[in-house]
């Protein structure tokens, strides 16, 4: 039993440890290439936030992880089966719902850390500001968190489903992680086409991408450089350094000038 995973732990525990930090992974069910599972966000959600909860639970932390949100925005993923929608408001009133949760159990720090990048909660953050006295952190761990990793852990850039992510897989899930008869995993390329605008294609303008456009099989980044050893040294310093934050947001009183 875990007493930091909400899902592992009972009211005996609870009603003597109370929380200060609530803890939750926003994850995904989407294709993933052709060889990660469609619960690669929702796996790799619940691996960072999980570890990182228990290191800091270890440190003297008030940290609970409430169970991990397996479903994202999907609408640029349309065109590929039992790729799971919620639209960004739905997301936007379940959490809203949970935050009511949490303020009648008196824990009034939320961090979201964001497994997906289909989901956008920066808007949602905004929203809610005004409207319930929890006050909420957003981590996309693949966007900032990973960036600490050693400059030289990774060879290719990816979007989805490439080096970074099957590294992850192969450390953490490889019992899911397709594989030719020689050993060699069960995917393409990741390469992916360019819009006809030039501005798109530099960034300055954005779209949302539909996916079956954009690329052959749903990969966006070269997997093939992928190996367990990168994904578990990637993890380590993502939780890890997700860890420290939440014993610092743990000790840390809410007054009148929070976060300030």
């Amino acid at each position: 039993m875990r007493h930091c995973i909400l899902a592992e732990t009972n009211y005996g525990h609870l009603k003597d440890n109370p929380a200060e930090v609530a803890v939750i992974a926003m994850g995904a069910t989407e294709p993933h290439n052709l060889h990660l599972p469609y619960g690669t966000d929702t796996f790799e959600g619940t691996e960072v936030a999980s570890r990182a909860c228990e290191a800091a639970y270890r440190q003297g932390a008030k940290v609970v992880m409430l169970p991990t949100m397996p479903y994202g925005t999907q609408t640029n993923m349309a065109a590929f089966p039992l790729a799971m929608n919620l639209h960004p408001t739905t997301l936007l009133a379940i959490l809203r719902d949970l935050c009511g949760s949490l303020a009648l159990a008196k824990v009034r720090k939320l961090v979201i850390v964001n497994s997906h990048g289909g989901n956008d909660f920066k808007w949602a953050l905004r929203e809610l500001a005004n409207q319930t006295p929890v006050k909420l952190f957003l981590c996309d761990w693949f966007r900032g968190l990973a960036g600490e990793a050693p400059k030289d852990l990774f060879e290719h850039p990816e979007d989805h489903a490439g080096e970074m992510e099957t590294s992850l897989g192969l450390a953490f899930f490889p019992e899911l992680v397709a594989k030719n008869a020689d050993g060699t995993l069960a995917a393409d390329d990741g390469t992916v086409n360019k819009t006809r605008f030039d501005a798109v294609n530099r960034g300055w303008v954005s779209i949302s991408r539909p996916w079956h456009l954009l690329t052959t099989n749903t990969g966006s980044g070269y997997p093939h450089a992928a190996s367990a050893e990168k994904g578990r040294k990637l993890m380590d310093v993502v939780s890890t350094r997700l860890a420290e934050f939440l014993v610092e947001l743990s000790k840390s009183p809410i007054d009148e000038k929070f976060p300030f």
